[in-house]
């Protein structure tokens, strides 16, 4: 079985998903709640994930040249890095608002983690698993990917309500040292190909894109999906601290019901992925997930929330799965690292920007408004994109 062959690889992705969407979460909900800035809270969740705009081109040329496990292990150490910081911040500086240096280089650290682990563990996926199994095996990843966006504010509210917020930060260091112990008996191995200037092999990199119609469009596609991804991460805690008034733990459960839906709509994927029209499902699932996301604008009951929480990420992880595997399986092995590392930057950038630009629609419009305009966006944007992605549309798969 696919899960149990590449066990230790997939196990240890779920352990470091899930503890870099701990950082992640732990910023923007440190910013909100013990700082008291939405602002920040954009700002901070920008940082994490903004500097793969920059050094994720040059994570891909990486990727290509050297062992993949080596870049996951040196990325993992920064994120490390990052928690510590954070513990560092709580525990010793009294004064809330002079935390705020140490917030926001602590973001800056785990956008460097970003920057290379995510491609770097994409990088590794092609060598460790076959031809045969790369789509479905794709498919898992990202499910494993999801999963650890959902669970990582779960476990903060979890380990919040036992421990505090240094519970959460060392939580966080456990976890990526689980994950980097898990990696060791993983084997991958560099290229043997004599390597070019750095600029050249990223030119490389987009003209692979840029000659393959159904690889670009499935970029473009990826972008329209991600939008959703930003204003999420940002708004669904306000949503639920605010508006539908719940508990720690309860904001906690209803972040995590985000990873249940997601994981749901992945598996959806792995079921239906021989039977699917794949460009169809990709661009129906995208609108289906920018309405529902709208809808939960207006939103002002737990359950009514939940349902349309839901239906966002069955739709959108659904979408996304084929998305990724589709990206994989058209992705030449010579340039696989600078492929899949695009499609890092667009996950990680997209969301970036979209969450900035959802924290400022919060900090003036109020959260209703922010949910509203971001779905609405989301929606527009697939449609508008399914009238010219031909090689999208004619993908089955």
């Amino acid at each position: 079985m696919l899960l149990l062959r590449h066990r230790w690889f997939y196990l240890s992705c779920l352990a470091a998903f899930t503890a870099g969407h701990m950082v992640n979460y732990a910023v923007i909900i440190y910013a909100q709640e013990v700082i008291g800035s939405d602002l920040l809270s954009g700002i901070g969740f920008g940082l994490c994930f903004g500097p793969p705009l920059l050094l994720g081109w040059y994570a891909g040329v990486l990727c290509d040249r050297l062992a993949p496990g080596r870049l996951i292990l040196a990325a993992q150490m920064v994120f490390i890095v990052a928690a510590l910081l954070l513990w560092l911040a709580d525990r010793s500086v009294a004064e809330p608002g002079s935390r705020v240096p140490w917030l926001v280089l602590a973001a800056a650290l785990t956008g460097v983690g970003w920057s290379f682990v995510a491609p770097a563990r994409m990088a590794a996926l092609g060598q460790v698993a076959s031809a045969e199994e790369l789509k479905p095996a794709s498919v898992i990843f990202n499910l494993l990917v999801m999963f650890g966006f959902g669970l990582g504010p779960l476990l903060i509210a979890v380990m919040r309500r036992n421990f505090g917020w240094p519970g959460v930060f060392c939580g966080a260091v456990a976890l990526l040292a689980l994950a980097s112990v898990m990696l060791l008996g993983v084997h991958t191995r560099r290229s043997g190909k004599v390597h070019e200037p750095v600029a050249t092999e990223i030119r490389q990199g987009l003209a692979a894109v840029r000659a393959n119609p159904l690889l670009a469009q499935l970029m473009v596609a990826a972008m329209a999906g991600y939008l959703a991804m930003g204003p999420m991460t940002v708004l669904l805690p306000k949503l639920a601290a605010t508006r539908l008034g719940l508990s720690e733990l309860q904001r906690g459960y209803f972040l995590g019901t985000l990873a249940l839906s997601l994981i749901a709509g992945g598996i959806v994927a792995l079921a239906l992925a021989r039977r699917a029209h794949h460009g169809r499902a990709i661009l129906a699932g995208t609108v289906l997930a920018g309405v529902l996301l709208a809808a939960l604008g207006g939103a002002h009951s737990t359950a009514v929330a939940v349902v349309l929480l839901c239906g966002v990420g069955i739709a959108g992880g659904f979408a996304l799965s084929l998305i990724v595997a589709g990206i994989q399986a058209q992705a030449p092995e010579a340039l696989r690292g600078r492929v899949v590392s695009m499609y890092t930057i667009i996950s990680q950038v997209v969301p970036a920007a979209s969450g900035v630009v959802a924290g400022a629609l919060v900090q003036g419009f109020g959260v209703g408004v922010a949910l509203a305009a971001c779905g609405a966006t989301l929606g527009l944007v697939m449609l508008l994109n399914a009238g010219w992605m031909t090689a999208l549309r004619r993908h089955r798969g």
